[in-house]
């Protein structure tokens, strides 16, 4: 194991430096998450429950973006989550910088994710691309205890719809 790979990443909130950074490693997730441009990315940020940013070296590594229930955004995956659910933290979109792919940063930052929301009461949320297909999600989703709820065909994208219940020990 390398020096670089042993550093935890700093998870911290979004700060309004970080849009670039973000924006850049959302686009480059393209189509595990949907593209978009930096005002649609700030638009979500100020809407969401939260955004927790990993930092390594004072660089952004990765973010994960959470959204609550009762906002109003334009997505079909949101719309389907929300007439399920009156309570949530959905996972919009979490991504990892490709140069530090494999060194448990989205475990950190759903880590972090976990115990801002402990005690909360809040089902956390996501959705996986089933077409294009994303195994290297649905599998990292399904080891953080992620399991299967429902699924979605959105014409070009469909999707595989996932709840983890809020534990005791988040």
């Amino acid at each position: 194991m390398t020096s670089e790979t042993a550093v935890a990443p700093k998870i911290r909130p979004f700060e309004p430096g970080d849009l670039s950074a973000l924006l850049a490693m959302n686009n480059a997730a393209v189509p595990a998450v949907s593209e978009a441009t930096a005002e649609k990315l700030l638009d979500l940020i100020n809407a969401a429950l939260v955004c927790l940013v990993a930092e390594k070296e004072g660089n952004a590594v990765g973010f994960l973006l959470c959204l609550s229930e009762g906002i109003e955004y334009d997505s079909p995956n949101y719309h389907w989550l929300s007439e399920r659910y009156s309570k949530f933290a959905y996972t919009d979109r979490i991504c990892v910088d490709e140069s530090t792919r494999g060194q448990k940063i989205g475990d950190a930052m759903y880590g972090a994710l976990f115990n801002r929301m402990a005690g909360s009461g809040r089902t956390f949320l996501c959705e996986v691309n089933e077409r294009p297909p994303n195994p290297g999600s649905l599998r990292f989703h399904n080891r953080l205890g992620f399991e299967e709820i429902g699924k979605a065909d959105n014409g070009k994208v469909a999707v595989i719809y996932m709840q983890r219940d809020p534990k005791p020990t988040d």
